[in-house]
């Protein structure tokens, strides 16, 4: 597994890159955002770790600017600041995770481990059907009446979750927890403003509408 480490504090980027080398990671270091997005678009990894405070470039800048060029590879987001606004903020962008410094590195590889579990289980060899909707997990693609879906990663995540319970209705923290590993009530609309562009991209062009609100409760996705 391939981790590119985006941090600008030389000893904190030596300690992590050592522990994850040790945890059997093969990790590379960048020591600013510039350098960070110029070395995340040139190269494959499985997972990115990004500082937000970062010089020439925070750590917002290059999530928003991978998940505009549709890179899809995970993202752990590290930051001093312990604001629920600035921690949904990083999900809203596209971030899959984030820990507030400081933390325990055993609570980073922890967190490490959770993200690349979730992006790994929609990666399993699977085609999922339902209606003209259809899924290849495998491929991480999606279409619908045979056109494609430009889906970012937690798009597709969360079609795939909605997918596989068509027909039940799953609640805004039952999504928190599985596209963001959230095991804790959430009060801010992240999860309704996902819902929203996926619904932009699956629903809006297409007469048959799929992904159904249940007032007070959550959403579901019209089973056959």
């Amino acid at each position: 597994m391939r981790i590119l480490l985006i941090e600008d504090e030389k000893k904190t980027a030596a300690y992590l890159a050592k522990g994850l080398g040790e945890a059997g990671f093969q990790a590379t270091t960048a020591g600013d955002g510039d350098t960070g997005l110029e070395v995340a678009l040139s190269r494959s990894f499985d997972l990115l770790i990004v500082d937000v405070m970062l010089p020439k470039r925070d750590g917002w800048s290059i999530v928003s600017t991978l998940k505009r060029k549709e890179i899809r590879t995970p993202i752990l987001l590290l930051t001093a600041r312990d604001s629920v606004r600035d921690r949904v903020k990083g999900l809203e962008l596209g971030a899959d995770d984030y820990l507030v410094k400081p933390f325990a590195f055993s609570e980073l590889l922890a967190r490490v481990r959770s993200v690349l579990r979730r992006s790994q289980s929609v990666q399993s060899p699977e085609q999922l059907r339902i209606h003209d909707l259809e899924i290849d997990t495998r491929r991480h693609k999606a279409c619908r009446a045979g056109a494609p879906l430009n889906l970012t990663s937690k798009e597709f995540l969360l079609l795939a979750y909605l997918v596989r319970n068509a027909g039940e209705v799953v609640s805004r923290n039952e999504i928190a927890n599985q596209i963001w590993d959230i095991n804790f009530p959430i009060n801010t609309n992240v999860v309704d403003v996902m819902v929203r562009r996926l619904r932009a991209k699956v629903d809006d062009p297409f007469k048959d509408k799929l992904v159904r609100t249940i007032r007070g409760v959550g959403y579901v996705l019209k089973s056959d």
